[in-house]
This record gives C-alpha cells, sequence and structure tokens, in this order.
C-alpha cells in the first residue's frame, strides 16, 4: 500500500554547550533543562533515527519506511545512488554563544576514516541577534604552516572571514571550509547524513566538568581547503508563489517558496523524495484524504512516488524546498 500524506517526524533534541533555549521559545520544540542546540528534523544517523509523528504510520521508523518502501519512497535515481541509505540530515540550530571553529571532512576522507558520508552542508538564516556573526572561509592565502602557527599563537579567528549575519541570508558550506556559527544565530541546516565533525579551536571554554572539549588538529590537516573562496554568501531575490532557487550541490539541492496564496503542486518525476522546511509563518498541506498541519520550525516529507498536493499559507509563510542528487 503506498504512502498517501506527509510525513512528518518527531524532533530528536541534542544537548550542546553552545545550545540554548530558542529551539523552544521561538520553534515550539519541547522545553529541557539543558542547553538545546540542534533539533534534528529528519535523520537515520545511527543512535539518532527519526520516528513518524503522524498518520497511519506514526511510530514507524524513517530506516522502516526506506526499507519497506524503497524507490517509491526514495525515488528511482536516489535508490539507484544510495541504496537503503538516506542521504541526507535535517536539522534546526540554536548557538547561545559560538560553536567551536569547525570543519567536515570530504566523502573519500569520511568514508576512509569512518565508514561514512562526508558532510557538505547549508544554511539558512532564521534568526539573529543584532551583533550576530558567522566564522567562514579564510580571508587570506595561508600555507599549512601558517595555519599551524595561528592555531598554536589562538590567533585563527583573526585569519577567517567574518561577518554580521541578517535573516533569510543563506550560505553554503563546503566540506573542507573552516567554519563557525556565532553566538545569536537560529538557522535551518540541510547537510549530507553525517555527524562527523573536525574541531580546530573551542575558544578555550571549559564544559560543565571543567574540561577542554577534544579538538582533532591532526584530522583536519588533510581536510582543510585553505584558498580564499570566491563568495560567501548566495544571494537570491525573493519573489511570492513560486519556486527561487538557492544552492545545488552534488548532494541537494534548495529552492525557498514564500507563500501568499494557496499552490497545486504536482510530483510528475520520481527522481527523488521531496522535503519542506517550514522557516517562517505556518500553513497545510492538503491531499485528497488528508489536511497536514505545518508551522515555522517544522518540517514534511513527501515521498517520491507521492501524485499531487495542495499547500496553503495562513497569511504568509516559506518554506525551504529540498530535493536529494
Amino acid at each position: 500500500m503506498p504512502i498517501n500524506y506527509p510525513i512528518k517526524f518527531t524532533p530528536i533534541l541534542k544537548e550542546r554547550i553552545w545550545g540554548g533555549n530558542k529551539l523552544h521559545k521561538l520553534l515550539g520544540k519541547e522545553a529541557q533543562d539543558y542547553p538545546v542546540g540542534e533539533s534534528w528534523e529528519i535523520s537515520t544517523v545511527p543512535g539518532s533515527v527519526s520516528i513518524v509523528a503522524n498518520g497511519e504510520l506514526k511510530g514507524t521508523s524513517l530506516q522502516k519506511l526506506i526499507d519497506t518502501y524503497k524507490a517509491a519512497f526514495l525515488g528511482e535515481d536516489i535508490y539507484t545512488k544510495y541504496g537503503t541509505k538516506f542521504p541526507l540530515l535535517i536539522k534546526y540550530i540554536d548557538a547561545k554563544t559560538d560553536l567551536s571553529v569547525q570543519l567536515h571532512p570530504n566523502d573519500a576522507l569520511a568514508q576512509k576514516r569512518h565508514n561514512c558520508f562526508g558532510k557538505e552542508e547549508m544554511w539558512y538564516i532564521m534568526q539573529s541577534d543584532a551583533d550576530s556573526h558567522l566564522y567562514f572561509g579564510f580571508n587570506q592565502e595561508l600555507s599549512k604552516e601558517d595555519y599551524q602557527k595561528h592555531l598554536a599563537n589562538k590567533t585563527l579567528a583573526s585569519v577567517l572571514h567574518n561577518e554580521k549575519v541578517k535573516k533569510e541570508a543563506v550560505y553554503q558550506i563546503p566540506t573542507g571550509r573552516v567554519h563557525a556559527i556565532g553566538a545569536g544565530v537560529v538557522l535551518a541546516e540541510i547537510q549530507q547524513s553525517s555527524d562527523i565533525t573536525y574541531r580546530l579551536y573551542d575558544w578555550d571554554r571549559k564544559d560543565a566538568n571543567g574540561k577542554l572539549r577534544e579538538l582533532h588538529t591532526e584530522q583536519a590537516l588533510d581536510a582543510i581547503d585553505f584558498k580564499v573562496p570566491e563568495h560567501f554568501q548566495t544571494h537570491y531575490q525573493d519573489k511570492e508563489n513560486i519556486y527561487v532557487p538557492l544552492i545545488e550541490t552534488a548532494y541537494y539541492k534548495t529552492k525557498v517558496l514564500h507563500l501568499t496564496t494557496k499552490k497545486q503542486v504536482a510530483t510528475s518525476s520520481k527522481d527523488s523524495f521531496s522535503i519542506y522546511m517550514c522557516v517562517e509563518g505556518k500553513g497545510n498541506f492538503f491531499t485528497d484524504h488528508y489536511d497536514v498541519p505545518i508551522k515555522m520550525g517544522e518540517c514534511v516529507l513527501i515521498p517520491a512516488s507521492f501524485p499531487k498536493y495542495t499547500i496553503k499559507p495562513e497569511g504568509s509563510m516559506k518554506l525551504l524546498y529540498i530535493k536529494a542528487v
């Protein structure tokens, strides 16, 4: 029996030393007595597999859906490329304080060292404080020796590109690019299905037990891209009621959909499943037999074989539209 409704999943909340409470206050995630830095919305990372939260399949794991429905769920192209491995990880992030300066390895290095995907990712800024900023990429050409000197002297931040960040800004973070989310930022993150991070510098902060967090300076040395990026931010023009392209990589393609009126969608292609992340407002996904509400901070997954649906905003709503590649 095919899946005939948009699927929502139960968020998986992650305690982080740099996390806060905005995922609860702004996005309605369940309040916790620890700092929540991440809400994993759609995941098959071992130990953090998403569970269906709505409809007839409520309580079923995402991996079980993939194993059962295969290409009808993932899409023929994605099933051919990945088999029953889910290729993406979808998150919301709250940085109360600066994240560590870090990077992620590419597929080849991640497969060799960790037997998993690499971690290319992108960010869509949902909220930021007045002085919030991001670090990403170097602001000058560096040799490995120069980089190691800055690391030893704790001056690494001085050679990183640093810019103030505003709501609705979009950034692509390729593998190998050094980066850190600054304090006061809430964002939506789309990435490859991987939890591999190489931490270079953590601002000398200590955890609740008074210990410094582990760094991965040796592992990171062969993974760093020392080139200065041609551009840092991805620019786009906000338009109402059409899909506006944002970023397309070898792993995913994304668009933003700013709705002020209902939109009917027919899915004639079976290349990939679709994911919508609600980054502003609220509304509903309608099918022939189902009405699935969505609000800021939630996601829905549309299986690849799903024929058609209608999206109706309540006033104005912004969605990130994601397809695997």
